[in-house]
């Protein structure tokens, strides 16, 4: 019935439910392509800088030097070299 209070407060609390569900659905959904948009600045930087490695490489430069202007490890550009 219409006027029967606990089918009214039972279709609020489902209603209030839905919405929850679809707020926090919408939220994950912004908060992983975030995430995703961040990953991926993260290895294409990581990549700008295996690049920027292997130039100097093959310009002779110092393992140091490209340590310091990269800042990759001395093992991540021995594994450039390879």
């Amino acid at each position: 019935k219409e006027d029967d209070p606990i089918a009214k407060e039972t279709i609020r609390k489902i209603e209030d439910a839905k919405y929850n569900y679809y707020s926090e659905l919408a939220t994950a959904k912004d908060e992983g392509k975030a995430e995703g948009r961040e990953e991926g600045r993260e290895e294409g930087e990581a990549k700008a800088k295996r690049e920027t490695a292997i130039k100097l490489l093959s310009r002779g430069m110092s393992i140091e030097d490209i340590i310091d202007i990269t800042g990759l490890s001395r093992e991540e550009i021995d594994l450039l070299r390879k």
